[in-house]
Formats: structure tokens, C-alpha cells, sequence
């Protein structure tokens, strides 16, 4: 809500060049100076009719070179913003102050504006003109990146005076205060103005080149504004790189912000950091080390001096959407899969040409969300991580899933070929299990430990993989080894078990028609045919928990004490289990519907298999 800000200020002489907070006074100046020789700190109040005519200036800069509104909702009453975040933050600060835009474009104040030169990605700056009904004056507000505001100034306010100063030596000025501010992580603007001449008044602003305009400026002073990372962004960017993802930050906040930011969300680890180095003439060149560029410094290299980085840069700052295209080309030539997520209009180039496009949900420009596959609706870097996991959890429950289907019908076509070399006396073809047997037991061991997988949850270890390849598919070297191991492994221990009931226990008669029904002659083929389908029934239920990990052991003491973690599983494996019984020993069903018998002693064979 309006009302006064409370700043924790060192008072200092109001000789200074910085803003001048009074105690109780803004006409106290002895006050002022007291407290600043004593040292202290105190709480001062600063609203519209105690500010100086410095931070009255920047407060109408704020406020009126601003696209922005703030409203309060009629029902909770709580307010909220309308445009930009950054003039989001201006027009409260200003409202603060009592000097929003509504405050000053009443019939109290008649502030009116008359042309808007509006913000431009390339020059990093938006201009204003203003008139006051009230004073009759026409003023220019500008606002930008420092280091495109201060070449259109030739001078800065002292006070109620002011002082002539080159542009260079204003940028000397203002660079230590810049650089403190961007090291606390604050996006520095600066506020500029002058009066519009006679001639200027009457001409159409509207119609007039914007660089014949932005000049002979009046340096007001910078604005910090703090965007906190939210405390999930830490533990996200981590997780990403846990996984294999390389998170770049690009951004037109200033190199030191940039830096001060990235370290904070864990982008820049602190053996990253390295001091400024280097700037230019310009003040534009600024360095921090191979992982923090501007967007100059990465626009002058070639695309074969950029590939012969031995590792991109993490953080680019003062990006154009040219520079983010770039990025993106060369990311794409180190065969890297590229989601890039934005929300303005210069953001949309670069959100078409990335793999995947995410554009936010609640701040982004219609554009780009045109521009965008995905609309990320809540704004959070760290939803993207939690999506990427969820992707993650549903591949791999599809390779669980096609793992335990396609290994268990191996098994079968194994067991079943070989079973096609048992014959009887007449030479007949004495089946290892019957064709309803067959398909019995495909619907024990298939649909439902299948379905169960398919809801996995994602395991702990999950983000700790790295990424997969484009080009893998479903059906990777992994799973193929262990669809061929444990589907052969099932196939040839159930028709063994076969075998031993038959030959290795049994006199090897394979009776008369065994394969048309149940017979006396039969009684041995039958009891091995029971001792099959237990086997491999059983075991490609168990087999179903082998795949919810496809690396890593799952059959020791940890993971056993976990195998009731997926309910469905453990149902579907326990009402398998309690079927293949009934299937084996209910008279009629067993004998003359699935032409097997049940089982005594063999039940050994099948539990040491």
C-alpha cells in the first residue's frame, strides 16, 4: 500500500552527492550532519513532503517513464502489479513516496504524458516526455542501463544545481557505486531528464527521432532493485547439474548483478568467481573470467572461437536476443539438447529456435507464449526441474514396461521351441505347456505387474543419471541385455525344470495324446507341465520387480524391506501368485481346461529356480 518508507540509512552532509535523509526534517541539515559525524544509523521517513528535489526528480522519473501499473483488488483488498516486473518495482517505489502515476496525473499535480519512445532491447532504454498542465513545463524522463543512459548526459544534479561532466568521468563517478550495488545481486537503472527547449515544445515529439531527443541529459542518480531468488532455485539448479543439465543464465542485467545472482542459485560456484579484469574505453567490455561474458565480449567471437571453448559460458550478461540465438547455435554445434525460457517480446527469436521453447505463464508477452511449446504457468525455474523428473520417471516406467512384457514372452518362446524337441513314442510333438496355459499365463505375468510399473514412482537416484541419447530410444543396449539375459534365463530354466521332472526324476514316458487330454500314461507330462507353469509363472512375476530397477541390485535387504512401496505391484504379484494355484489345483479346471496336474515334491525344483 502507499503510505512512508522506512530505509536504515547512514546520514551523511548533505554536501554530498547521494541523496540527503533528515531525522525528522527535511530542512534539519545540522541534524543531518550531527548524526553523520556521530555515526549512527537511524530510520527515516521519507514521503512527498520532506524529499529533496533529487529524489523527487528520480520518483517522477520512476513513476512517469513507466508502463506499468499496481491497482488493489476490490475483494481481499491486497495489491498487485500490472507489466514489467522491474517497472512493477519503480511505480511501487514511487507510490511509496506518494508520487505514483495516479498521484501524479491528478487534478492535484496534472502530469500528463505526451510521447513515449518505448523500450528497446538494443539500446537497453525507454524515454518519456511529460507535461505539466500545472507549471506549463514539458520534461524528458529517461531510464535504462547505465551505461547506455550516461552517453546520452552531459551533466548531473547536484542538489538543486547542476554540474557539467564528460561522460567519461560521470561513468568514473558512478562505476564504484555500480558495481557495490550489482555485487548485493540489485538490478541497477539509471534516471536521467532535462527540459524540452522552445523549439522542441512545439514540435510533434511523436514524429521526432528519439537520438535527436535523448541528449544534453541531467543525470538524476541509480536505482537498485532486489529480485530475491526464490529458495527453491538453489536446490533446482543443483539437481540439474546432479543430472547432467547445464543451466547458462542470459540476461541484461549488469555483469556484477548477473555474477551476484548466479552465485546465489548456484550457477557460478565460488572457484568460478574471479574479479573485473578488464573494461573498455566505453565502460562496455566488462570481465569476469571465461564463465561470465557480455553480451559484447561473446557477439566479437567467431564461431570458431567460440567452439573452441573448452566450456561455454555459464552466465552472459546485457544479452540482445541476437546474443541468445548465438548461444543457442552454439550449444546446438556441442550436440546439446536446448530448452530456453523468456518472457518478452525480444525473447521470442530465440524461444523458436531452442528445442524446446518455455515461455512464463504469468508474466510472459503474448508473443513469446506464441513462440513457446510450453507455458510455464506459475513462473518457476524450479517446476522446469520437477518436469524434467516426471519426464524422466514416465520414460523409464515405458522401458519398465516393455522390459517385463517383452522379457516374459521371451521366456516363453524360448521354453516353447525348446519343448517342440519332447516327442512321444509316436512321435508327436508333446507340448511343455498347453495353448490355454499359454495364454493363462500371459495374462497373469503380463497386464497386471505391466500396469503397475507404468505408475512407478520416480526413485531417489533419478536426477543422478546422466541424459539420454536423442537417437537411444525405448529399447536402449541396457534394456535389450536384459530383455535377452532374463528372458533366455526364465525361458531355458522353466523348460530345465521340464526336463528334470521328466528325465532326471521321472522314466521319461511321455504317454499317449497328452496333448488332447488327461490320461493315466499322462500323469508324469501333466505334473511337469504344472511344474512349468509354476516356474515361470513365478518367475516372471518376480522378474516384475527386477525391472522397477533397471540398474542397481534390487534383490537384497534395503529393497526387499521396500517391496510393498508399490501397492499395485505387490497386489498384482500376490493375486498372480494366489491364481497360478487355483489354476493348478482346482480339480476339472487344471486337468481338462490347461492339461497339467498339480504339483508335490516339485515345488522344490521350482523354488530353488
Amino acid at each position: 500500500p502507499a503510505g512512508e518508507v522506512t530505509k536504515k540509512q547512514r546520514l551523511e552532509p548533505p554536501t554530498d552527492a547521494r541523496i540527503n535523509f533528515a531525522q525528522d526534517s527535511a530542512n534539519d541539515e545540522k541534524n543531518s550532519r550531527v548524526a553523520s559525524d556521530d555515526g549512527s544509523e537511524e530510520t527515516v521517513v521519507v514521503n512527498a513532503s520532506n524529499m529533496s528535489a533529487s529524489l523527487r526528480r528520480i520518483a517522477q522519473g520512476a513513476a512517469l517513464c513507466n508502463m506499468s501499473e499496481i491497482r488493489a483488488d476490490d475483494e481481499t483488498g491486497y495489491w498487485y502489479g500490472i507489466g514489467d516486473p522491474t517497472e512493477i518495482a519503480l511505480q511501487v517505489f514511487a507510490s511509496k513516496l506518494e508520487m505514483g502515476k495516479p498521484t501524479l496525473t491528478n487534478d492535484d499535480n496534472q502530469w500528463k504524458l505526451v510521447c513515449e519512445y518505448p523500450f528497446d532491447s538494443s539500446i537497453k532504454r525507454m524515454s518519456v516526455v511529460a507535461h505539466n498542465a500545472i507549471t506549463g513545463e514539458k520534461v524528458l524522463f529517461l531510464k535504462g542501463a547505465t551505461e547506455r543512459v550516461v552517453p546520452c548526459c552531459t551533466g548531473r544534479q547536484d542538489g538543486e544545481q547542476v554540474s557539467s561532466m564528460s561522460t567519461d568521468d560521470l561513468q568514473e563517478h558512478l562505476d564504484p557505486q555500480i558495481q557495490e550495488m550489482a555485487r548485493d545481486g540489485l538490478r541497477v537503472l539509471s534516471i536521467a531528464y532535462r527540459y524540452l527547449t522552445p523549439d522542441e515544445e512545439s514540435l510533434d515529439m511523436n514524429k521526432t527521432d528519439r537520438e535527436e531527443v535523448e541528449v544534453n541529459m541531467t543525470f538524476l542518480g541509480l536505482v537498485g532493485i532486489y529480485d530475491p531468488p526464490r529458495p527453491e532455485s538453489l536446490p533446482s539448479v543443483m539437481e540439474c547439474y546432479r543430472a547432467g543439465i547445464q543451466v547458462t543464465m542470459l540476461t541484461g542485467d549488469h555483469p556484477e548483478t548477473a555474477a551476484a545472482i548466479a552465485r546465489q542459485v548456484g550457477i557460478l560456484q565460488d572457484e568460478d568467481d574471479e574479479d573485473i579484469d578488464g573494461k573498455s574505453g566505453e565502460h562496455q567490455a566488462i570481465s569476469l573470467g571465461p564463465l561470465v561474458m557480455t553480451a559484447r565480449e561473446f557477439d566479437r567471437l567467431s564461431d570458431e572461437e567460440i567452439d573452441a571453448l573448452p566450456e561455454l559460458p555459464h552466465v552472459i550478461a546485457r544479452c540482445s536476443p541476437d546474443t541468445k540465438v548465438k548461444m543457442i547455435e552454439a550449444m546446438h554445434r556441442r550436440n546439446g539438447i536446448v530448452a530456453m525460457t523468456g518472457d518478452g517480446v525480444n525473447d521470442s527469436p530465440s524461444l523458436k529456435f531452442a528445442d524446446v521453447g518455455i515461455a512464463m505463464g504469468l508474466t510472459g508477452s503474448d508473443v513469446a507464449k506464441q513462440a513457446s511449446e510450453i507455458i510455464l504457468t506459475d513462473d518457476n525455474f524450479a517446476t522446469i526441474v520437477r518436469a524434467i523428473r516426471e519426464g524422466r520417471r514416465v520414460f523409464s516406467n515405458i522401458q519398465r514396461f516393455c522390459c517385463v512384457l517383452v522379457s516374459g514372452n521371451v521366456a516363453e518362446l524360448v521354453c516353447l521351441i525348446i519343448g517342440l524337441a519332447f516327442r512321444d513314442k509316436f512321435g508327436e510333438t508333446v507340448f511343455p505347456l498347453s495353448p490355454v496355459a499359454i495364454l493363462v499365463n500371459n495374462l497373469l505375468t503380463g497386464t497386471p505387474p505391466a500396469m503397475a510399473l507404468g505408475i512407478e514412482k520416480a526413485w531417489p537416484t533419478i536426477m543422478d543419471e546422466p541424459p539420454r541419447s536423442p537417437s537411444s530410444g525405448l529399447f536402449t543396449w541396457e534394456v535389450q541385455g536384459d530383455i535377452i539375459f532374463y528372458g533366455f534365463g526364465m525361458g531355458l530354466l522353466s523348460i530345465s525344470n521340464f526336463w528334470l521332472v521328466m528325465n532326471g526324476f521321472g522314466d521319461g514316458n511321455m504317454g499317449e495324446e497328452c496333448n488332447r487330454g488327461y490320461s493315466e500314461s499322462c500323469d508324469l507330462v501333466f505334473r511337469a507341465r504344472g511344474t512349468v507353469f509354476a516356474t515361470l509363472t513365478l518367475a516372471i512375476l518376480l522378474h516384475a520387480y527386477n525391472c522397477r530397477r533397471i540398474r542397481g541390485p534390487m534383490w537384497n535387504w534395503h529393497m526387499i524391506k521396500r517391496v510393498h512401496e508399490n501397492r499395485f505391484l505387490f497386489g498384482g504379484v500376490i493375486c498372480g501368485t494366489i491364481l497360478c494355484l487355483l489354476c493348478m489345483y482346482v480339480p476339472g479346471l487344471n486337468t481338462a481346461v490347461l492339461k497339467m496336474k498339480g504339483i508335490s515334491w516339485e515345488w522344490g525344483i521350482v523354488l530353488i529356480t
